[in-house]
Formats: structure tokens, C-alpha cells, sequence
């Protein structure tokens, strides 16, 4: 699939490519980066060059990866989002705001924008979060795009080859007020 490009009031959502690896470099410098998401840390150029050139465009040729740049209108790289296949019908959602632009609300905008593309145009009917327990700044974003959090799964993550539990959650079309592919019926205790 070739890539696509989602604007917002205030945000750009584009891939990424050659041309942003020192900008995905330097904000992958950030400890709070590092520590939890699964990139590699140290964060090394190369890490980044892979990135760019080969794991984004990858992703979205095969469809397995749709990795969108959050950027300002300046240009200015705030932040990087990804829906990843998880099984027909569902994605997942990760993503990491750069250090210098958080407290904006950009992932949250972007999170909601990506996920009503994915809804709306690669029929998928959820959505999934995930994130380390303890990470509550990835938590409070899922929370104000209005992902239902689901549970904890224990030992479900590996960061850095170290198990560790991990907060789940979902978005459904029907959480925007959109239709779904397929008719669903909420479990009923």
C-alpha cells in the first residue's frame, strides 16, 4: 500500500523517510523514550537509519506497519505513531511523543485521526493499546482519545528482553461514532 498522509487542526500525519533520520535520532535520545518503548537503547544512527529507510517503507508496502511522522505545520517533528497488524481486524497502536512537545495534546490528536483512518479505510474494527505498567504518560493519551482500559496482561511485553506486565485497552468504531465492518455484541454477565 502506498502511504497516506491524515491532516488534523494543528498536525500533519505523514510517513517517514531519509530525510527525518536525524530528527527520529535526536528525539529518540530521550530517556523517557528509551526506557519505555521498545526501541533500542542505546539509540544508535544506525537504529535510526533502519527506521526510516527500511522498517517505515517495509511497513507500509507488506501492510503490516503504518508508520506516520506527527508533525507541526513547520515541519517540526513532534512525535511518532504506528497502527501494526495484529490479526484480521485489529490493530495496534504505539506511539512516543518527542520530549520538547509534550503536554500538547499532538499524540492524543493523532492517535484519534490514525485510528478513525483505520477504522474508516482499512476495515479494521479495533483498535488496541498497550503500554508497561507504570507508563502513565502513554495511559492518559489512550485515556483522552477515549480507549477503554481493559486490564492488566502479566508478563505480555518484552522490553529489552526483560518480561514485564503490561496495560491493555481498545478503541472500537462505535467509541467515534462509526459503523463497524462487522455487527457486534458486547458480552453480557
Amino acid at each position: 500500500m502506498e502511504p497516506v498522509t491524515l491532516t488534523t487542526g494543528r498536525l500533519l500525519l505523514r510517513t517517514v523517510g531519509a530525510q527525518e533520520t536525524d530528527a527520529v535520532y535526536a528525539a529518540a535520545q530521550d530517556p523517557d523514550i528509551q526506557r519505555w518503548t521498545t526501541i533500542p537503547s542505546p539509540y544508535l544512527p544506525e537504529h535510526a537509519r533502519g527506521f526510516t529507510e527500511q522498517m517505515v517503507p517495509d511497513g507500509w508496502a507488506n501492510g503490516s506497519m503504518f508508520t506516520f511522522g506527527v508533525f507541526l505545520p513547520t515541519g517540526e517533528l513532534t512525535g511518532m505513531l504506528s497502527i501494526t497488524m495484529r490479526s484480521l481486524g485489529t490493530g495496534e497502536i504505539g506511539f512516543w511523543g518527542a520530549k520538547e512537545h509534550r503536554g500538547n495534546g499532538y499524540i492524543t490528536e493523532a492517535a484519534l485521526a490514525a485510528s478513525r483512518w483505520a477504522f474508516t479505510r482499512m476495515s479494521i474494527d479495533r483498535v488496541e493499546w498497550r503500554a508497561e505498567v507504570g507508563n502513565a504518560a502513554s495511559r492518559a493519551v489512550a485515556e483522552r482519545a477515549g480507549f477503554t482500559i481493559e486490564g492488566v496482561l502479566r508478563s505480555s511485553l518484552n522490553n529489552k528482553g526483560v518480561l514485564r506486565d503490561c496495560w491493555v485497552g481498545s478503541l472500537l468504531p462505535s467509541d467515534l461514532g462509526l459503523p463497524s465492518t462487522m455487527p457486534y455484541v458486547p458480552g453480557r454477565e
